[in-house]
């Protein structure tokens, strides 16, 4: 079968004020599947949007698959559809290529082979029979079953409707479609979000299996080990976004070895421009006329000076010339990426048992037996949704009443990082919401700038007018600005780039105070140095 390839040429794509996009191209061949990462902000969605065709560039190009399948954040049905309707609206294609070529079967029959129309309908079918094939048609119903189970949607009815299904059955539902249709390009944004263990590796899986285009924007780092044969970075590059064969893994050396070399070519040539600035204003004029003669030099000091006149304008002249060139084409400083420096996540405490648990429950949502915390505790709090870990962590932070029994010791402090990030005044910026919360002596001791969270452009913006990801990073940062004896952090890599995962991870594995941490992010939870509660 032929398969088309997703081509993109120079494009750019300016919101509001602020360029998102500056001349991105990206060739996504047929059995590619690229991964889009990078800093929020830096364009994923956008350039997802663009490739779709649900957005238009300022400028550039975009060559598509007519056959092209993007998995939007709300589905085209409104609450009264059903999850049949659904399914019908993604296998429509399919059915219908089957039908004709049943109408066309039949009309072969009927035609005699060396009658002046034969050759046209032959034409028509063959062209018809390899559309259903690319496709996958005669096992169009069965896949469409087996997608909906293996993401987690096979017990519900099918006449189901949409209104009645949580936000995350709708997303699971609107990638099944997807998957069911089998388009031969597929993009997605952040595909795992609202799947567990299971449906994830189900959907790599499935992936793996197109032998068409995917392009997906995910900060799933496991996701992007086990799918991506190609990852293109959007955060700043010397080049402009930067391609890296492999998965995340190989990724992440290269990309580390790819920064030194920026930094090392801005380094090389600022010291060039330095000598040639010296060597133009400094170094040549001191050979200039007017300097004593040497004694060697008295007979022939007019010949001799009209020579070293000549050599001084040559040198000044090349050194000028370097110097334009340089200063017209340098390497710009790499921007400081956003780097998690947190001295320490939670803070010394005495030894001992800092909070125990015994018979807790909370109706509906959480039955724990037991559950002791020491001063030093990792603790990892794993579960399929509605397992309860973020109820157990608002029981230990003491925001959420719970049968049973709940000790604490004296004067502990706590701090939760909560999935619900909400300030009470987001009309202040970013900057006032920190010192204020903190007090003046401690935002001073400790810049908000220094702990990389956010970078220094975001922190003058109001609170309110920040991403989701943003503010949860700037809860974050309140916390570890001032850090608490018992740490409580739930979906800590939920918003955060695959590097700035990284690196929270490396921090949360050591340092003094305790530490309890519920994710479902496999990446995190494969290298887990600390002990689990599976609930």
């Amino acid at each position: 079968m032929s398969y088309s390839a997703l081509l993109a040429h120079d494009l750019v794509r300016t919101l509001g004020t602020r360029r998102v996009l500056d001349g991105v191209s990206l060739t996504a061949s047929p059995g590619h599947r690229i991964g889009l990462i990078g800093e929020n902000g830096v364009g994923k969605s956008t350039l997802l949007r663009l490739l779709a065709g649900a957005d238009e560039p300022d400028s550039g190009t975009v060559a598509r698959p007519a056959d092209l399948g993007y998995l939007h954040q709300e589905m085209p049905f409104d609450a009264a559809a059903t999850i049949a309707d659904v399914i019908d609206d993604a296998l429509r294609e399919a059915r219908t290529d089957l039908a004709e070529l049943d109408r066309l079967t039949a009309e072969l029959a009927a035609t005699a082979p060396d009658s002046p129309g034969y050759p046209n309908l032959l034409a028509a079918y063959g062209e018809r029979l390899d559309r259903a094939q690319e496709h996958e048609a005669w096992d169009a119903d069965r896949r469409a079953e087996i997608v909906l189970a293996g993401l987690g949607l096979g017990g519900i009815a099918h006449e189901r409707p949409l209104g009645s299904l949580s936000g995350g059955q709708r997303g699971r539902l609107a990638l099944a479609a997807l998957l069911a249709r089998r388009p031969s390009a597929l993009l997605l944004d952040e595909p795992t979000n609202h799947l567990d263990d299971a449906a994830a590796a189900f959907l790599e899986e499935q992936l793996r299996g197109l032998p068409g285009v995917v392009v997906v924007a995910s900060h799933d780092r496991a996701f992007l080990d086990a799918v991506c044969t190609d990852l293109v970075d959007l955060d700043p590059a010397v080049d402009g976004p930067t391609r890296y064969g492999g998965n995340y893994t190989a990724y992440q050396a290269e990309k580390q070895a790819e920064r030194a070399r920026w930094q090392r070519r801005f380094e090389q040539e600022q010291e060039e421009i330095d000598d040639l600035r010296q060597a133009a204003s400094v170094t040549a004029h001191q050979v200039a006329p007017g300097r004593a003669k040497r004694d060697s030099e008295k007979m022939g000091y007019g010949h001799t000076t009209g020579r070293v006149q000549n050599q001084i304008s040559r040198r000044v002249r090349n050194a000028s010339r370097r110097l334009d060139e340089l200063e017209r084409e340098q390497v710009r400083r790499p921007p400081e990426p956003l780097r998690f420096r947190a001295a320490r996540l939670a803070s010394t405490s005495a030894d001992g048992t800092l909070l125990s648990l015994r018979d807790v429950r909370v109706p509906g949502r959480l039955a724990l037996d037991r559950l002791d915390l020491s001063s030093a505790d990792r603790l990892l709090v794993t579960g399929a949704n509605g397992a309860g870990k973020s109820t157990l962590l608002a029981v230990l932070a003491g925001r959420l009443s719970a049968a049973g029994e709940v000790r604490r010791r004296r004067g502990l402090t706590v701090g939760l990082l909560a999935q619900d990030t909400v300030f009470d005044r987001p009309d202040r910026t970013a900057r006032e919401t920190y010192e204020l919360a903190l007090g003046t002596a401690r935002a001073e001791a400790v810049p908000l700038g220094d702990l990389g969270l956010l970078a220094p452009r975001d922190q003058g913006t109001r609170v309110g007018e920040l991403s989701v990801g943003q503010r949860r990073r700037l809860a974050l940062a309140l916390l570890v600005a001032d850090p608490p004896e018992l740490l409580l952090l739930d979906e800590p890599t939920n918003h955060l780039s695959p590097r700035l995962a990284d690196e929270l991870e490396q921090a949360l594995g050591s340092g003094p105070g305790a530490i309890v941490v519920a994710s479902h992010d496999r990446w995190l939870r494969s290298r887990w140095p600390g002990r689990e509660l599976r609930l």
